[in-house]
């Protein structure tokens, strides 16, 4: 431990170039990253309610309706019911165990396509972290939606469904974000030079809600072939995992291998190639 100090003190002291004062300096520099990442993410949280007369209610009210209104749409006009594979189910809570999660995503990549655009007059004009703002596109709607997933989670607390593998849904929501994060980075930059990104991403985020089994069982698509298929899509192991691990107390070890890999790297690609190219933003905007 003390050669393992002296060490990073001589790092920080005079090793490879470094002075004392750099030391210092880059440690200032991160603080006020962190500092303006939550600025940004604050100013942009609020922007959503304010001036709204329901303010910071629509955060409990929409998730709210959310679950009122697919209740009523599958529950009594489709008059769909139980799911035998996970154990005789509602079809309503096994719906929006994929429904919440999956909105999370959606509003994430579906802004990003305009975040570096609406924000051209601050990239161009003010020098700050412009990496910082892909962080804000993912961490304001995954803050928003969890508040409706968290209700859900609480309803079925008391329906008798927690078990001790819930401790997993952070550790999934997390690699969730950061799946979120490197495709919004990526999409986000593009965004700068092909400005008819944003109809192909609306398109294909539609596409992709349906391609993901949120609104119907896995078990309908009879042919194994075809239901292999989904194992290339992240968010179907995504959905699988709050549903096993939520209605059946249940952890698929598959899911868990396809999600990380992917995660980390969506998060490390994305954040690498939007750096790549940040140079360039300002001759474009």
């Amino acid at each position: 431990m003390h050669h393992f100090i002296k060490y990073n003190w001589a790092f920080c002291a005079g090793g490879y170039g470094f002075g004392r004062r750099n030391c210092w300096w880059s440690f200032r520099v991160r603080l006020h990253i962190g500092s303006t990442r939550g600025n940004f993410t604050r100013q942009d949280f609020s922007a959503q309610y304010t001036g709204s007369i329901a303010g910071f209610f629509w955060l409990f009210l929409t998730p709210i309706a959310n679950i009122a209104i697919y209740s009523f749409v599958f529950g009594y006009v489709f008059q769909l019911r139980a799911l035998p594979e996970f154990q005789e189910t509602e079809f309503v809570l096994f719906m929006m165990l994929g429904y919440l999660p999956w909105f999370a995503l959606a509003e994430s990549v579906g802004k990003s396509t305009s975040l570096l655009i609406e924000k051209a007059g601050l990239i161009t004009k003010v020098k700050f972290p412009v990496q910082i703002l892909p962080i804000v596109c993912s961490l304001v709607p995954y803050m928003t939606h969890v508040i409706g997933f968290s209700l859900l989670l609480g309803y079925l607390v008391f329906q008798g469904y927690f078990s001790a593998l819930w401790l997993w849904i952070p550790v999934i929501y997390l690699m969730q974000f950061l799946f979120t994060m490197g495709l919004v980075s990526i999409i986000s930059a593009l965004s700068v030079f092909l400005r008819d990104l944003n109809q192909l991403v609306s398109l294909c985020i539609t596409i992709w809600f349906f391609l993901t089994p949120i609104i119907y069982p896995i078990s309908l698509i009879e042919d194994e072939t075809v239901r292999s298929f989904f194992l290339f899509n992240p968010m179907h192991s995504f959905v699988s995992l709050y549903r096993e691990i939520v209605l059946l107390g249940e952890l698929t070890y598959l899911n868990l291998l396809i999600i990380t890999p992917v995660s980390i790297c969506s998060f490390i690609f994305g954040g690498w190639f939007f750096m790549r190219i940040k140079h360039a933003f300002g001759d474009v905007l």
